[in-house]
């Protein structure tokens, strides 16, 4: 907080802790809407894809994690069951 009050960023520009933008990891987005992303991790020296689903502002906003993979074969699988997209709907964040 600032001399001035709480920060009034807009809401796309304001960030947590727990966004993977703000952490610096990769991250590839639809190129149809945007509302889906799926972030690449490495814990524990294992790679970890994370599907997540972004709910637009109206709708309250926020973040829903549908699932963590360790495979690209299981994240073509979650992306058919969770989502209508393919690994060739998705494009790099950035």
């Amino acid at each position: 907080m600032s001399a001035d009050g709480p920060s009034q960023l807009a809401w796309p520009l304001r960030k947590t802790a727990g966004q993977s933008y703000f952490r610096g990891v990769p991250e590839w987005v639809c190129g149809c809407c945007g509302r889906w992303r799926v972030s690449v991790e490495t814990i524990r020296g294992r790679q970890v894809y994370r599907l997540v689903h972004r709910y637009p502002r109206r709708f309250g906003g926020g973040d829903n994690v549908l699932g963590e993979v360790g495979t690209v074969a299981e994240l073509a699988a979650l992306l058919r069951q969770w989502s209508p997209l393919t690994l060739a709907d998705l494009r790099e964040a950035g």
